[in-house]
């Protein structure tokens, strides 16, 4: 009777100590998706607060500012433009207005 009840005392024991590494790594587990669980919050903060700050930069009124001031680009009219004509059957005039001088 001694025999039998050490070895169900060792199987009672043997299964407390499954059950609590068990449940410690299921509470590190858990800690860790709640810490990846922050982090994807923080990313999709901050993905949100950069697309709010593209499309702040991306307004036309800005490109067109950046353009006129740092690459010194105008608008086109009839005054600057240049018209390329083809003969038929000749090789295409280039494009360059200092080329052929075909700017009308």
């Amino acid at each position: 009777m001694t025999r039998v009840n050490i070895v169900l005392m060792l199987a009672v024991l043997a299964s407390a100590l499954y059950l609590v590494d068990l449940q410690y790594q299921s509470r590190r587990l858990f800690a860790e998706l709640e810490a990846i669980n922050a982090d994807a919050r923080k990313l999709a903060t901050e993905n949100e607060r950069l697309q709010v700050e593209k499309r702040a930069q991306a307004t036309p009124f800005r490109v067109e500012k950046l353009a006129r001031e740092q690459l010194r680009m105008t608008s086109a009219t009839p005054a600057v433009t240049y018209y390329v004509t083809y003969a038929s059957g000749a090789a295409p005039a280039s494009t360059s207005p200092n080329a052929s001088g075909s700017a009308k």
